[in-house]
């Protein structure tokens, strides 16, 4: 099969118009705390368990159509010895793996970040693949201040994500592209459209120059928001913004569009991914979802560590990818969350 043949391959088995992507992507220190804050201790083996009980939820797989490793997770097996990534296809779920290794300040940008993990990506991507990982994920990060991020901030790290899909398109690895612009803050709605805009279009500018195909390719951008520190907005709101800006700076030819929760409750996730799909005519792009958080964190509260609580984490994850395949078509109401 060419490149573009397993490209185009990906794409479909990913992209339909009701699921969406599972990302179980987090470092060893994140999944720490997030494990210590249901009491559990992060050993390894306690990382395997519970991602091992994500992926053989029954059915999930109506609900999931992609699911992002950590590199741990990749090489890990469940009870039987199945490898992680065979038990997530077994379901039609396509494996994937982040790729990035963490971020750092951006000399000369004072306040910016950028991403790490370029040096020896191609080869990488070839031991990936061998375990079955069939696309890949990269995140750069994008504080709001008065002054960030700056013009170098944005050149910089749209650089490092056109120059990440590139390698990934070249090996037959599906690039999903995620350019986070941060919730954190007291900023304005207006300002986090203004800082989005100026991200996207930077981004796509940047592809455009690497030559990166937009049809065999996922966008993971934030929604637009207020900072957190200011509270919500309706999710009429947030989808009215977020699809005037995408509008402005994303091309038709991308076919997804997979937004981040980005610390956001499970159920603000939901509710504004629903509005934003209520809006769907006015989309050329499919509008989904790439939820960590926002898809777990029922379930790991359920589990608490207890092996015993399995099929009660199973189930509360299982309603909560439901509950965001309904927001996926429009058709999620705010009083389905009673619902078993």
């Amino acid at each position: 099969m060419s490149s573009s043949a397993e490209l185009q391959k990906t794409i479909e088995d990913m992209i339909d118009a009701e699921r969406g992507i599972l990302a179980a992507d987090e470092s060893t220190g994140t999944m720490t705390k997030r494990l210590a804050a249901v009491g559990v201790d992060s050993t390894e083996e306690n990382r395997r368990w519970y991602r091992t009980m994500l992926l053989s939820t029954p059915d999930v797989g109506k609900y999931i159509s992609g699911v992002i490793f950590y590199e741990e997770t990749l090489g890990q097996k469940d009870d039987n010895g199945t490898p992680l990534a065979e038990l997530a296809a077994s379901q039609g779920i396509v494996p994937g793996i982040k790729v990035d290794k963490g971020k750092g300040e951006l000399p000369g940008a004072p306040g910016d970040m950028i991403t790490y993990g370029l040096d020896g990506l191609a080869e990488r991507l070839d031991g990936y693949k061998a375990q079955g990982a069939r696309f890949a994920k990269w995140r750069e990060v994008y504080p709001i201040t008065d002054h960030n991020p700056t013009a170098l901030g944005l050149t910089a790290n749209a650089e490092m994500l056109a120059r990440y899909a590139a390698v990934c398109q070249a090996a037959g690895i599906v690039p999903i592209v995620e350019p986070e612009v941060l919730i954190d803050g007291n900023h304005s709605m207006e300002r986090a459209a203004e800082v989005n805009e100026q991200v996207w279009h930077a981004v796509f500018h940047a592809l455009h120059q690497h030559g990166v195909v937009l049809e065999h390719m996922i966008l993971k951008p934030s929604m637009v928001t207020p900072g957190k520190d200011r509270g919500p907005a309706a999710p009429e709101e947030v989808a009215e913004m977020t699809l005037r800006i995408l509008r402005r700076t994303v091309p038709a030819a991308v076919p997804s569009i997979n937004f981040l929760s980005g610390g956001q409750t499970p159920e603000q996730a939901t509710a504004n991914l629903n509005a934003l799909n209520q809006l769907r005519d006015r989309a050329p792009w499919q509008l989904s979802m790439s939820y960590g958080r926002a898809l777990q964190e029922h379930a790991m509260q359920a589990w608490g560590g207890d092996p015993a609580n399995r099929e009660k984490a199973q189930q509360a994850f299982f309603k909560r990818a439901r509950l965001n395949s309904l927001a996926r078509q429009g058709q999620y109401q705010a009083q389905q969350e009673q619902a078993a």
